[in-house]
Formats: structure tokens, sequence, C-alpha cells
């Protein structure tokens, strides 16, 4: 086994930022199709209920596709080229990667609890009125309490319609709005997936190229991230690939990583470093903090779960990276009566104070249109080193939104 390679902070900076799509110069034609050359990238895009802005996944793939379209992930999901299911989170998967979902489901099924205590009367009854009735939401089992009958109660079913999908018998066909409308999975799945279940040592494997095609460098905690029980295994399995010349190891800052042997090709990739891009708090490049911390230097903590006397950014902040480095970031809400986009805090975390803001500001246009904005409104500004005056604020504001 040779000795580690040894990458610096700027050259591991630019493999996952390649890794992950955000380096890159993107198709001109962009449909449906490109959108799914994404998610098999990066493997998966996930789900988040919060809509102050576009919801995460939306967000997720504009952020990589500048002229992506809200409703491409219902036509995967209408072809049934990708599917929800659970990866650290909720998710839009690949459909190619379906089989991968069966041990979690498997294990489910036989048990193993997710959120909820198994209700089996319900979950009976439930499925047999899906199987007779077709595809329905977690709405049409509520009670109807002018109707005296009925013994469905909305908080029940929808624990029992969550339960049947994690075990693998639901599936999501679709939503309506963000609601998700279930069906039996054998309807949902094409008829050509693939639905063997794999070895363990087949899951592993998957786990871990998927992850280092997505991310170009990883420790082992950052495969099983919020995996039960497969930290050990997952150790295992890249140090018998590491033996069989499958995975190299990197070093960056004493910090060792797994890779693939073909990662250092993509030094030779150009990198844009003009460029801004407005990421979601739950983007696949940031979700691990402690890798975003180690490779980029850059602490961040999403503060919509923090009390709102304690926040130090904003409910909603969105982390700003510029080039290969993290160069502050926004807390922003659209109105969607009035059309306006609300940069409630723009905290600037460069001293390349100019050439950023001069980056930033057709990132903000193009961010305005993306959550169908016409105008954009600007309260808070500042800076991680200085305090900026009324006047400085002001020329910052009137570059900015002007």
């Amino acid at each position: 086994m040779s000795s580690p390679i040894s990458l610096s902070s700027i050259q591991a900076r630019k493999i996952q930022l390649i890794s992950q799509g955000l380096a890159a110069a993107q198709p001109k034609q962009q449909n449906a199709a490109t959108t799914l050359n994404v998610i098999q990238q990066l493997g998966y895009i996930q789900i988040d209920s919060i809509s102050v802005i576009q919801r995460a996944h939306h967000h997720c793939l504009w952020s990589r596709l500048p002229n992506y379209q809200l409703a491409h992930i219902d036509q995967l999901l209408a072809s049934k080229h990708v599917f929800e299911y659970w990866s650290h989170a909720a998710a839009f998967l690949p459909m190619d990667d379906y089989r991968f979902s069966l041990p979690r489901k498997q294990a489910i099924a036989r048990g193993e609890k997710h959120w909820f205590d198994k209700d089996h009367k319900l979950v009976k009854n439930i499925l047999q009125r899906i199987r007779t009735e077709g595809p329905l939401q977690a709405k049409d089992f509520e009670q109807r309490k002018t109707l005296n009958t009925g013994w469905w109660d909305w908080k029940p079913a929808k624990k029992a319609l969550e339960q049947l999908f994690m075990e693998g018998q639901l599936m999501v066909s679709k939503r309506l709005g963000f609601q998700k409308v279930y069906d039996l999975t054998e309807r949902v799945l094409p008829a050509n997936v693939d639905t063997r279940l794999p070895t363990n040592e087949e899951f592993y494997r998957h786990l871990i190229i998927r992850h280092l095609q997505a991310n170009g460098l990883a420790k082992p905690f950052n495969i099983s991230y919020l995996r039960k029980g497969l930290l050990k295994p997952i150790q295992q399995q890249c140090k018998a690939m590491l033996h069989d010349g499958e995975l190299l190891l990197v070093e960056v800052n004493q910090q060792q990583y797994y890779a693939l042997p073909c990662v250092t090709d993509l030094l030779n990739k150009k990198l844009r470093h003009t460029k801004v891009h407005i990421l979601s708090p739950f983007d696949n490049l940031l979700i691990q903090r402690q890798r975003t911390r180690e490779l980029f230097g850059f602490d961040y903590q999403i503060e919509c779960y923090v009390p709102a006397p304690k926040r130090q950014y904003g409910y909603f902040c969105l982390p700003l990276l510029f080039g290969d480095q993290f160069a502050g970031r926004m807390d922003a809400k659209i109105d969607r009566k009035t059309g306006v986009l609300n940069i409630i805090h723009l905290h600037i975390e460069t001293d390349k104070i100019e050439e950023f803001i001069a980056a930033l500001k057709p990132a903000l246009v193009n961010f305005m249109y993306f959550n169908r904005g016409q105008t954009m409104e600007m309260k808070r500004l500042s800076h991680y080193r200085v305090d900026l005056t009324t006047s400085t604020q002001h020329h910052w504001r009137q570059m900015l939104i002007d």
C-alpha cells in the first residue's frame, strides 16, 4: 500500500466542487434529462419542508442548473426515473439505485423502529384502501366529524402511511403541492427495475463509490453519515478496497481521506473563481458541517432551529460560495404576494469586498427570478471584521440592488 497523496486545501476544495457540479460550465440545453444527470451525479437531493424561499430540492438543483425548472422533478417522478426514499434524510434518488434502498426497508419491516410504533390493524386497513381505491394522500384518511362514521384519524393514519412507506410497501407516486400521494410499490416501480437485495458487501461498496463520486474525498464517517450501525462496516470495506487498489488515501491538513484512483484527474479541470453560488442550507456540498469546516474553514449552522434571541445571522441564512471559498451568508425570504425578495441580513466574510459584491449582484438577480420575485429589498448589511458606517452600507446596497 502506497503512502497517502498529499493535497493542499485549494486542491481539495477544487476536487469537491468539481465533483459536486459547482464548477463546470453548464449545458445550454437544460431539461428533465440534465436534471436527472445532476441527481445521478450527486446520488440524492434532500427534500425539506421549509419554504421561506424555494424548497431545498429545487434550490440545490438550480444551484447547478441555472435554467432548472420546478416541473423537472415532477416529470422525473412521473417517468419513474427518480423515487422518494431516505438517504441520510428524505430525498429524491435515482431509480437506478432502487435496490440499495432495500436493506433499510427490510430492516424496518422486520421491526427496526424508524419514528413510530407500528399499528398493525391500521396499516392493514390503509393498504386495503389503497389497493382498492388507488393512490391516496394522508388527508384522504381524515375523520369527517359531520358523518360520525369511520375510525380514521389524520395523525395515526399519517404515521401508518409513513411506516408503510419506510417498509417499502408504499411509494410516493407524485406530490400535489407538497403533499405526498401514496400508492402500492408494485404499481409504482417500473417493470425493469432491479429488485434483488444487495449483499452486505455490494451495499457498502455502493455507498462508498457513490459518495466519493459525488464528493471527491471522504472519511468513513462521512460515508456512513446518519446511517445507523454502518460506520464500522464502512471502515472495514474502505480498508479492503484500499488494499485492492480500488481506493487511495489522500492527506489534507494532516487529515486523511479516501478517494477514487481517478481523483487527481479532477485537478486538470477548470474552476471558475469569480462566480457566486447562493446555496441552500441543505445543499449536498455542506450538509456535513464537519467536512465543510475541515476543507473550507467555514463554520455553518442553520439557525431556524435556534431560538430567535440567540440567532446571529438569521432564520434561514444561505451560504454564499465565491469561487472556492465561502464569502458570507444571507438571510432571505420571498414575499409571494408582492414579489419582493427580502434580504433580511447580508453578512460578508471576505476582504475582497468589491470583487465579491460585483459577482454577487448577478447571482442575486438570478436568485430573485428563481424565487418568482420582481424586486429586492435589503434591510441589514454587516461585515465579519469591520463595523460598517451608514454611508458604506448605503453604497453597498446601491451596488447590489439598484
